[in-house]
């Protein structure tokens, strides 16, 4: 038995309150190297009166990786607090003890000492990871306000040009803002999303408004706030939740904090406002707009014009918390989505909870974090964060090519397994974004391809969101041509692409108890034919999906079908079997509903 690849560590992701009774339970070993694993469990202060250690628990081999398998359990506890250790049988058939002291050998001595178990001391309900209920019923669409549609053409910035006229660059304005958006609620209704993720909406320089002037103030070309509210309150009306973007690691340059500082030097009242090395402030403009170099302060990347907040400092914390406390209060928002989150420090983001759970209680908070990010979800900063880290293993296989369908499985498999399962429950999967090119056009316009890896993104654990545009199969590339102006002349539009979001949304809210909450299955793994088969099963029951991956030209393949047929593509259904094309999908619920 390989004991060095042994992990647990109780209260994490590992072990912890899945309900306000239920405990759930994990343990790694190395893959392939064990029979079977046991948890032996029961009240901390009654181990020798009751000899519980003597009624093991068989725990469930579940999720694998290139190198590790990971086994699970749940269990309750009557009296809120618990003593367990493992015994673990290899393949070889050596038995250990494996607890608090480490691994140790299986003997009746071993199992008698207390102080050999790993403890969880109290449940604490407070200390519990909540997610909001309705967070894992979201499906979401994320809209980047200047490009959505103009609503109103009196509040157009100066050389705003005629919408969609060009392929955006940089600097461009299109005329964008929240009357276009109100105008358009009926075609997000339509659609079936229930959650909008705006881009900022606060007052800035640029189109995108990352380079916050005022957080208080809505930017005059998007509208003002009372528009805003007009728009929050239709979007509730329609039981849509609204989530504002908030960028609390660095501010504009044309703000007057900054103004300030560049006027008075060290002597500006905001001097300590941000992350200073030397006066007065300066830098050496660089070939492109958004960098620069010599720099005498911290800055985003190397984006001059927006200079990194000081969070550390108790003015500036009172200020974003004020700020954050506001737009929930008077505004009603539902949700945060917090920019650069992972470079902003873990005390301000504490803080910042607080105010959020005190200010709302079913409040959502979602941190833009494009790696694994176990210490922003402890359960005392984030919900979630922008899935990045998953999204990327589905896609460099589907689309790119670049990983093989074992290595996409273990990525996926490693990601489940780094978060408490009702963390993974509200993760924000992106398949693209306004920083990302397009999936059409990253799937060289194939929209076959598009329809598939979709399909299987809807599948996967955590809450979908859809780019705006995607829906009729608009393109871009990089940033800032992700950023094209939303396509409203129906002659433009893919009727059939937006017909295939509208199933795949219905399906997604109509079978989301299974698909928030089911146990994950691979079922099938066949790389020969380019066949993968994954389940999401409940005790209520079981959703499959089946997706023909081969190349082109491949044959194609004969699936049974053992239940209700929900969506598809490319796929010639029969009555008891469906031949999949390649890019072709099939999903079905193999239990009535």
């Amino acid at each position: 038995m390989n004991t060095a690849a042994l992990y647990h560590r109780p209260e994490s992701e590992f072990a912890f309150l899945y309900t306000n009774d239920t405990l759930r339970i994990r343990l790694r070993t190395a893959k392939g190297d064990l029979k079977q694993a046991y948890l032996l469990h029961g009240d901390t202060y009654t181990i020798n009166a009751e000899d519980w250690c003597q009624e093991p628990l068989a725990m469930k081999r579940y999720l694998s990786t290139n190198v590790h398998d990971y086994w699970i359990c749940e269990t309750g506890a009557p009296f809120k607090r618990l003593a367990y250790g493992f015994h673990l049988i290899g393949a070889d058939n050596t038995e250990v003890f494996y607890g608090d002291h480490g691994v140790l050998p299986y003997t009746e001595e071993m199992l008698a000492m207390p102080n050999n178990y790993f403890r969880l001391p109290y449940f604490h309900e407070i200390d519990r990871f909540h997610v909001p209920e309705w967070a894992k019923k979201t499906v979401w669409y994320q809209i980047f306000p200047e490009r959505f549609a103009n609503g109103d053409t009196s509040n157009d910035p100066a050389g705003t040009l005629p919408w969609g006229s060009k392929a955006p660059d940089r600097q461009d304005f299109f005329g964008g803002d929240l009357q276009g958006i109100l105008d358009h609620l009926d075609h997000l209704e339509a659609l079936g999303v229930n959650g909008i993720y705006f881009c900022p909406i606060f007052e800035a320089y640029s189109n995108h408004k990352y380079d916050t002037i005022d957080y208080l103030k809505v930017d005059p070309a998007f509208g003002d706030e009372a528009l805003l509210k007009k728009l929050i309150q239709e979007c509730h009306e329609r039981g849509i939740k609204v989530m504002l973007d908030a960028v609390f690691n660095h501010m504009g340059d044309t703000s007057p904090q900054w103004q300030d500082v560049i006027k008075n030097g060290a002597d500006s009242p905001y001097a300590d406002w941000f992350h200073i090395h030397e006066f007065p402030v300066s830098y050496t403009p660089g070939d492109d707009f958004e960098e620069a170099k010599d720099l005498t302060y911290d800055v985003f990347a190397f984006t001059p014009h927006m200079p990194k907040l000081n969070t550390a400092n108790p003015e500036v914390q009172e200020y974003l918390l004020h700020i954050a406390k506001y737009w929930i209060e008077e505004f009603d928002i539902d949700a945060w989505r917090l920019d650069v989150a992972n470079e902003v420090d873990h005390h301000f983001w504490k803080r910042f909870r607080q105010v959020c759970d005190e200010t709302k209680g079913d409040f959502y908070i979602l941190g833009e974090i494009w790696h694994s990010s176990q210490a922003w979800l402890q359960g005392d900063e984030f919900h979630g964060v922008m899935n990045y880290a998953y999204m990327d293993a589905i896609k460099d296989y589907f689309v790119k090519g670049i990983i093989s369908m074992e290595q996409m499985i273990a990525e996926i498999n490693q990601q489940l397994m780094l978060y408490r399962d009702q963390t993974n429950q509200v993760q924000f999967n992106v398949l693209d974004s306004h920083d990302t090119p397009r999936i059409l056009t990253e799937a060289q316009g194939d929209k076959d391809l598009m329809k598939q890896v979709t399909a299987f993104t809807y599948l996967q654990p955590g809450v979908p969101c859809v780019y705006y545009g995607d829906e009729y199969a608009m393109t871009g590339e990089m940033d800032p041509d992700c950023r094209k102006c939303m396509v409203w002349d129906s002659d433009e539009q893919d009727q059939d692409m937006f017909q295939f979001f509208q199933d795949l949304i219905a399906f997604r809210k109509d079978w989301q108890p299974i698909l928030a909450a089911g146990e994950m299955q691979w079922d099938v793994v066949d790389v020969e034919a380019g066949l993968i088969r994954l389940s999401r099963r409940t005790p209520e029951g079981i959703i499959s999906g089946v997706f023909h991956t081969g190349e082109t030209g491949t044959e194609a393949c004969s699936v049974a079908l053992s239940g209700k047929l929900l969506v598809s593509n490319l796929a010639v259904i029969g009555d008891q079997e469906v031949l999949l094309s390649p890019k072709g999908f099939v999903i079905f619920a193999e239990t009535s509903k």
